[in-house]
């Protein structure tokens, strides 16, 4: 499942940097990708409901809202959206590290390690849109827009929640995907 990561993300990387005398359709603005990267997320918020024993957070850990309030989004830079979107990814990267930590069911391991590879991937894709990079502050009490959950059940719904809301809005509205039809 790994291999298969690696290779999409691959293959975007050199379409975007074949030269060639047409302009062809991004992968990333052809949000397919994404879309598979959100029935992962959800794929492994299922199996660990299915979890009985091992599953559970061992501290609390702070998530970003998902809720977006589109009167404001839309008022926000195309940076603000970023910075904001990239925030909220190092959020959960942080998150799932300390749930990868927790859970003691060795089963559920491949599906936290497919997400937090899942939100690097995104990172990455950021960065070929030339979003400007984002720089984490040192604790996450420094990040507007983030509350605190203490089950696995909702760190991995807000995981979801925010890949389909934020991180889809930012990426079909990207730049680069502009006049692309």
């Amino acid at each position: 499942m790994e291999c298969t990561r690696l290779l999409a993300l691959l293959l975007l990387v050199l379409e975007w940097t074949r030269p060639s005398l047409q302009s062809p359709l991004r992968p990333i603005c052809d949000l397919r990708v994404l879309n598979h990267i959100i029935k992962e997320a959800q794929d492994t918020e299922v199996a660990m409901k299915s979890c009985r024993e091992g599953c559970s957070l061992s501290e609390s850990v702070t998530v970003p809202q998902t809720t977006v309030d589109w009167d404001v989004w839309e008022k926000k830079t195309a940076l603000e959206q970023s910075q904001e979107v990239q925030s909220g990814l190092w959020l959960l990267n942080r998150a799932l590290g300390v749930l990868r930590t927790s859970v003691t069911n060795t089963a559920l391991h491949s599906y936290i390690d497919t997400s937090i590879q899942n939100l690097l991937s995104i990172n990455a894709v950021l960065r070929t849109l030339n979003v400007q990079e984002y720089v984490p502050p040192a604790s996450p009490e420094g990040i507007a827009g983030t509350w605190t959950v203490s089950s696995t059940t909702e760190l991995l719904q807000v995981h979801y929640n925010f890949l389909r809301g934020k991180v889809q809005v930012l990426l079909a509205d990207a730049q680069a995907c502009q006049g692309i039809s």
